[in-house]
């Protein structure tokens, strides 16, 4: 299979997550989901990176779990769409992430890419909390090869679409990385959400 650049996506996924039908069609705008704080944003230099176990050998992810905020969800292989943005799970199946099946699998060395929606035309989705998940979390994945790959969570951040940071979400990295990805940020009636919820996350072990 063919391995795409993981920046080749950066700078539309957030067009394609992010429509907030909810919102939207129900003018629920006191509802919006969670953002988080400065306090979970990146505090450590780059250079000073934190245990992480050893990567694992390559296996697709079938299931991907976050107890602290309640996702436990299947996962699905995504694509590019014909215009090489990222493609997205079918909006009404509100508990189905996707990960990107060109590039690295969780687990292995690189950076992982898991993404969902965060809310659809009849509610809040998979990723609504999403932007509630604290620092030192544990993100779960379930591979085909029967292991569970073990993250922790190092950040969790905001961005504006029109400064999506692509290098920093979709880079290479020399340990097995995750990010996990929903819209986020403001939100218009006439635009939808503004930008994207980033979790990143480091291997810390495997069963």
């Amino acid at each position: 299979m063919r391995r795409y650049s993981n920046t080749a996506i950066a700078a539309v996924t957030a067009v394609a997550l992010c429509s907030g039908a909810w919102l939207l069609h129900s003018g629920a705008e006191g509802h919006a989901p969670p953002q988080p704080s400065a306090a979970q944003a990146h505090a450590d230099p780059a250079d000073r990176q934190p245990f992480a176990a050893p990567a694992l050998p390559p296996s697709p992810p079938d299931h991907v779990r976050i107890p602290s905020i309640r996702v436990d969800a299947p996962l699905m292989g995504l694509g590019l769409t014909p215009s090489g943005s990222l493609d997205v799970p079918p909006a009404e199946r509100e508990n189905l992430a996707g990960w990107y099946e060109s590039g690295t699998t969780p687990g292995e060395q690189g950076t992982a890419i898991v993404a969902g929606h965060v809310d659809n035309a009849e509610g809040p989705a998979v990723f609504y909390r999403l932007g509630a998940l604290k620092k030192g979390s544990a993100v779960e994945v379930d591979r085909r090869d029967g292991s569970t790959a073990v993250f922790t969570v190092d950040a969790v951040e905001v961005y504006d679409a029109r400064d999506f940071p692509d290098e920093k979400v979709y880079g290479a990295a020399r340990r097995p990385e995750l990010r996990v990805i929903t819209c986020g940020g403001g939100y218009s009636r006439a635009t939808g959400y503004q930008g994207n919820v980033v979790v990143f996350a480091h291997l810390t072990g495997s069963r």
